[in-house]
């Protein structure tokens, strides 16, 4: 049932996608589950999976495929191991748990031909890839490790994947960001004047990296703690995609 856009939000995360072909409306992965907001400002849900946990649970990062579904990752209020999981909603609205067994799912990114996501798994340093089944959108195989950050390194947190397919990631904790071939060669570093950048994205017709960072909750921010950094890069990104399904 619609609610009125007035709702009071309790999520300390909101990750929202557009709509395909409706100008105003969003999908959202926040609070226990996966929401639609419509243009004239309802809200419905779709399913609140995480709301049925046992532990406290929240939803992550999100974002859509080349084919127009969209992804996200949830994870247990307390960072419980183990208790996130990794959601698609299709377009008709069905949501479906993919994987579980992780603790913080973040930065879900795809290819241009939406046959490999790169997932995180922020609190014990890994990226994940996953082959993907570009009509149907279920997972070919089990997720590989693509790239594993020692002690010292940061947290793999926001990511995406620049037009020549390599895998820009923002490491939480390191003031990095890192870029990655497909092979998993470590390419490019980027240092930023923030300790904790939490994602990244790449502008499509310009070379231009963008990097949100977190000021709340950093013991020690600097001034640039809390901004949206544009840093000029040798690699452009793609256009930004959809959830192909009803407002």
């Amino acid at each position: 049932m619609a609610e009125p856009v007035a709702t009071r939000w309790t999520a300390r995360s909101i990750s929202a996608g557009s709509v395909d072909d409706q100008p105003g409306a969003w999908i959202a992965a926040a609070g226990t589950g996966i929401a639609l907001l419509t243009p004239d400002g309802a809200l419905e849900w779709l399913e609140r999976p995480e709301g049925r946990t046992p532990a406290p649970s929240r939803m992550n990062d999100g974002v859509a495929d080349p084919a127009g579904r969209f992804w996200a990752g949830s994870m247990a209020s307390d960072g419980t191991p183990g208790a996130g999981s990794l959601y698609r909603t299709d377009p008709d609205g069905t949501v479906t748990r993919v994987l579980d067994g992780l603790t913080i799912a973040n930065g879900p990114a795809f290819t241009a031909d939406g046959t490999t996501m790169y997932l995180a798994d922020t609190a014990v340093g890994t990226i994940l890839r996953c082959r993907v089944d570009p009509v149907s959108g279920d997972l070919s195989g089990l997720p590989e490790t693509f790239a594993r950050l020692r002690d010292g390194e940061g947290s793999p947190d926001g990511m995406t994947v620049d037009e020549e397919g390599c895998l820009w990631v923002a490491l939480w904790g390191a003031g990095t960001v890192r870029r990655y071939h497909p092979d998993g060669r470590l390419l490019r570093t980027v240092t930023v004047p923030a300790p904790h950048p939490t994602s990244v994205c790449l502008h499509p017709d310009g070379h231009r990296l963008f990097v949100t960072t977190a000021r709340y909750g950093v013991k020690s921010p600097t001034a640039a703690s809390g901004a949206v950094l544009s840093i000029a890069v040798p690699a452009r990104g793609v256009a930004a995609r959809a959830w192909r399904g009803r407002p």
